[in-house]
């Protein structure tokens, strides 16, 4: 990486880049990459380890450009320093399936690490790759053999900083004392509105003090060098850095420099000769001087990084082939070979107890047999551990100076779930986070954030409705299920006892092109019998509980309203009429069934009956016009469970009045 072109015109090719592509999309944010040219240089040419024809090298340092609104800065390093991303690609930016789209997208850009734009996630996705190294670390290295061993680099605007999670974030990040995430902050005092001192005046290096963390300040962020030097030195500090880098929005723009007409959009053809004309820049558009593309390159010395890390590995094989085995099995997130035996040894304990507990505690039961056969389990809560159930008999709690496998998050809902992102997105560990139900929507953009990505990570939730009781309608979860069934991507697991319970944790857990939640009762359900057949058609997301002969209703729940829906089948029965009862334990996953098996379940002409203590719209899919919903459409009251429930009309004789006028 050592060249001897000037880094001026290093950093004025990314200048160049990102201009031209903006002007010809003419869409974009072309300020960003301008002014944070310099502090790529300095990254990415001086410490940035990392191998462009192994995008997935195990050991590299990952890169989050957390201020993803400047993708172009992104594109610009990855093409220059040998990433397979063309010219022809950097052209294409923001242009329908190309690799180069208006925000780093993972899976499609080889390079990036992380999909960023919504600000302030990107750098909690990388306090979650921080704490998945440091945490693998203390696990598999041995002394002398140091196969994990890499930093996490963030780029952060001001944008970050103020979105509030960023503070959830990066006040963990502090307590753990994660030492290899070093974050450079963009400080050029412009958003979109401009100056930002009549909205934001916070003392930000006093803020990441406060934190914890080392802060490197006033940094000139248009001198290579001085950047350079605060990376080598926030490489040795024992906690988190931040480097503060003063800069120009726009820099090397002659008359937009500085101010907020460079933020988010084309210079335009005028400025952008002016620009050229200022940086001396003599190439065309879209057109890299061959010793400006030998000073990036960074395959060879990417090359020597890998190999000489194959080389500590190899080493490392020898003297302890069965941890070496283990962690490339848990990098490339395959399961265990014991682990469907352990699955089905679980399920049948289920069918064997009949017991009668809180779904909650049926999860609790569920990650206690799993985790048996999962290392890479790890979990956490949003300081509700207790309530949750995400502990098991094994877990021990990360701490700062303690390897674990159970994070307390503190209550900090939405930097919990973008920092298990972050985790899921490293490797390693398979990471789920719990909270109440209704504050799934304080970490709502972290969950699509993850069925974006198609990651895996758990979101467990428990207290799912008004069942929850006397805490209140603040509390209690009414539109939440059905809202969450709405994000593409997303399995969605309500499960009504102890063997849904069971399959739904299995089922999340071998899923790998996507998240699951897992969405849990307060209050003790009853366990429902079931021959073999159905328990496997668990896994199918919606099966027939109960069945009669030329059934004339058809009654469907999820979670604690199978139990209504079963005792109105009995009522029912005892008039005549016959029932089938439909459990849904996952839409999301029924819905991906073929059309053959959905009809066999909710045979076409048989009205139905949908019960789910939530807002009734979402059933209307499955019951048609025709049809009736038993939910709740109004905020719930503070009260006793079962009071609640009788209130808001989940009872038998309610739901046998709504089947009998679907039959009339």
């Amino acid at each position: 990486m050592i060249s001897t072109l000037p880094t001026d015109k290093m950093a004025n090719a990314i200048r160049a880049l990102a201009m031209d592509a903006v002007q010809k999309a003419n869409s974009g944010h072309p300020g960003m990459p301008m002014g944070m040219a310099e502090i790529a240089v300095a990254l990415w040419a001086k410490h940035y380890r990392h191998n462009p024809a192994n995008p997935h090298w195990a050991n590299r340092d990952r890169f989050v450009l957390s201020n993803g609104h400047g993708s172009m800065l992104q594109y610009a390093l990855l093409h220059l320093t040998g990433y397979d991303l063309s010219m022809e690609d950097i052209k294409s930016f923001r242009q329908l399936h190309s690799k180069t789209a208006g925000h780093p997208e993972v899976h499609i850009t080889p390079g990036v690490e992380t999909t960023t734009g919504p600000l302030g996630q990107g750098i909690t996705n990388a306090v979650g790759m921080a704490l998945a190294e440091k945490l693998l670390a203390a696990e598999f290295n041995k002394p002398g053999l140091a196969v994990v061993d890499h930093y996490t680099y963030a780029f952060v605007g001001d944008g970050c900083l103020m979105e509030g999670i960023s503070h959830e974030a990066c006040s963990l990040a502090g307590v753990l004392n994660l030492s290899k995430l070093i974050v450079l902050y963009d400080d050029n005092g412009i958003s979109i509105d401009g100056h930002v001192e009549g909205w934001f005046k916070d003392d930000t290096p006093k803020r990441f003090e406060a934190y914890g963390w080392n802060v490197i300040p006033a940094v000139d962020g248009h001198s290579v060098e001085a950047v350079s030097a605060a990376i080598h030195q926030a490489k040795l500090a024992d906690k988190p850095t931040l480097i503060c880098c003063r800069t120009v929005i726009g820099k090397g723009s002659p008359n937009l420099a500085g101010t907020d007409k460079v933020h988010g959009a084309a210079l335009g053809d005028k400025e952008i000769a002016a620009v050229r004309e200022a940086l001396g820049w003599t190439s065309a558009p879209f057109e890299i001087p061959a010793d400006v593309y030998s000073a990036w390159d960074a395959k060879a010395t990417g090359a020597d990084f890998e190999a000489s890390w194959k080389q500590t590995f190899d080493t490392y094989a020898a003297q302890y082939p069965s941890e070496a085995a283990e962690l490339l099995r848990r990098l490339k997130g395959e399961l265990p070979a014991a682990f469907e035996s352990t699955v089905t040894a679980y399920i049948n304990s289920t069918l064997e107890k009949k017991e009668t507990i809180a779904t909650r505690k049926a999860s609790q039961n569920a990650i206690q047999a799993y985790a048996q056969a999962l290392p890479e389990f790890l979990g956490g809560s949003a300081d509700l551990t207790g309530s949750n159930l995400t502990n098991w008999k094994e877990s021990v709690a990360v701490r700062a100076d303690q390897r674990g496998n159970h994070i307390n998050y503190g209550v900090r809902e939405f930097g919990m779930s973008a920092i298990m992102n972050g985790i899921a997105l490293h490797g390693g560990y398979l990471p789920f986070g719990a909270t109440f139900l209704t504050f799934s929507d304080y970490s709502r953009n972290a969950l699509r954030m993850a069925a974006l990505m198609k990651i895996r990570a758990l979101f467990v939730f428990t207290h799912d409705s008004i069942g929850l009781g006397e805490d209140g309608p603040t509390h209690q979860s009414v539109e939440h299920v059905s809202s969450l069934r709405l994000i593409p991507n997303l399995d969605n697991w309500r499960p009504c006892d102890t063997t849904e319970t069971a399959v739904a944790w299995a089922e999340s857990i071998k899923r790998h092109d996507g998240p699951s939640t897992l969405i849990f009762s307060r209050q003790n359900l009853p366990f429902q019998e079931r021959t073999d057949a159905q328990v496997k058609d668990i896994a199918r997301g919606g099966y027939v509980l109960r069945d009669a002969p030329n059934a004339k209703v058809i009654l469907m729940a999820t979670g604690s309203e199978i139990e209504l829906a079963t005792k109105a089948a009995d009522a029912l029965t005892a008039e005549g009429i016959a029932v089938r009862v439909v459990s849904m334990p996952s839409t999301d996953v029924f819905d991906r069934q073929d059309a053959a098996y959905k009809a066999s379940v909710l045979t076409r002409g048989v009205p139905r009956v949908a019960i789910e203590a939530g807002v009734t719209a979402f059933w209307h899919k499955y019951v048609g016009l025709e049809g009736a919903v038993v939910g709740i459409d109004t905020f719930g009251e503070s009260a006793p469970a079962g009071v609640l429930f009788k209130h808001f009309g989940f009872t038998v004789e309610n739901v046998v009045a709504k089947a009998k006028a679907v039959l009339a």
